[in-house]
């Protein structure tokens, strides 16, 4: 793994955001992976719950990109964090802190963690 392969990840599940594919977006998480979101008091702990999130977050349209990214690699686990952009297709931005953690699993790369959390204050 390296550092421009962990940008595809996120870009991987950018792409699947933006195509409102609701599958692709629930399978890039683990099983059994914990989604702290954005937009929503709800931790999600599975597919399930993960999916039930997206289907109201991806009906606001949404386009990330990344702003500063942090990304420290190890042997089957690789973590991204920062901060990015979210625009919605009512022209509203949101600016978030994030962090995936991603884990090797059956030769997959799987989102474990993924925290997000909008800024406190404009930066």
């Amino acid at each position: 793994m390296t550092k421009n392969q962990v940008t595809k990840l996120f870009e991987q599940w950018n792409k699947a955001l933006i195509n409102k594919d609701l599958t692709a977006i629930t399978e890039l998480y683990a099983i059994d992976a914990t989604l702290l979101p954005t937009v929503s008091n709800k931790v999600r702990h599975n597919h399930a719950e993960i999916k039930d999130y997206f289907i109201e977050f991806i009906a606001k349209e949404p386009k990330g990109e990344l702003v500063e990214q942090n990304i420290r690699i190890f042997t089957d686990v690789a973590m991204n964090s920062g901060i990015y952009d979210f625009t919605f297709k009512d022209g509203t931005t949101v600016r978030a802190r994030y962090s995936y953690v991603y884990q090797l699993i059956d030769n997959e790369w799987k989102i474990i963690t993924h925290h997000s959390s909008q800024m406190p204050e404009n930066i």
